[in-house]
């Protein structure tokens, strides 16, 4: 994950019909319940944190996550559904760690399909699948190495660059994942040390914790 980025999609890519997006995103999609642990630490202009954390992730599209800094402080948890969240404590705890909801997803390994009114361009070859939606100022792209070894996701807003994802795997397992985010400069890397199926989760997860 190191190295000058390249482009993540040609600038000549053509437009892509809904349904061959679908196949391309297909092989990423969440099937069942997961549940993930990781270490993460993150890095900025004031230095560098960390700690542990878990998502307990449930197909097709929702998250329960919960984060802690060294010796259980600074904890954090959110619910997101898609592309929002449908609570955070503290209220900006996803914020402070991913500007985008399309780029917390692909460091789950997991592209996220476009709006129905985005403008969606792409290419696919015996090697990877590089694609990209566009709706208004917002540009989400993405690069699916075949064989699932690397994920790449871009967001961009008014032709700027809000941050770049770097997911690799082991097998089907996502195994470690870099975010760089150019302003203000931050880079935040995770490492997962558990991927395991799961029961469905019982109904209470999803609802913030009783003080």
């Amino acid at each position: 994950m190191s190295g000058s980025p390249g482009p993540v999609v040609p600038a000549d890519a053509p437009l892509a019909s809904p349904g061959t997006v679908r196949s391309w995103i297909a092989p990423s999609l969440l099937d069942g319940h997961q549940v993930l642990k990781f270490r993460w630490q993150i890095q900025d202009d004031r230095g560098a944190a960390g700690g542990r954390g878990s998502a307990r992730v449930a197909a097709p599209d929702s998250v329960r996550l919960d984060v802690a800094g060294p010796l259980g402080s600074g904890r954090g948890a959110a619910v997101v559904v898609g592309d929002s969240a449908l609570w955070t404590n503290p209220p900006d705890v996803i914020q402070r760690l991913v500007p985008s909801y399309p780029l917390m997803w692909a460091m789950f390994g997991v592209m996220r399909s476009p709006p129905v009114s985005a403008v969606v361009r792409g290419v696919a070859d015996s090697s990877a699948v590089q694609w990209e939606w566009s709706r208004g100022a917002d540009t989400i792209r993405y690069q699916w190495r075949r064989g699932g070894s690397h994920l790449t996701a871009e967001a961009r807003h008014a032709g700027q660059t809000v941050g770049r994802v770097e997911t690799a795997f082991s097998g089907r397992t996502v195994a470690r994942s870099q975010l760089v985010v150019p302003a203000p400069a931050t880079k935040l890397t995770i490492t997962f040390s558990e991927s395991r199926l799961s029961d469905p989760f019982p109904p209470d997860l999803w609802l913030p914790d009783q003080p």
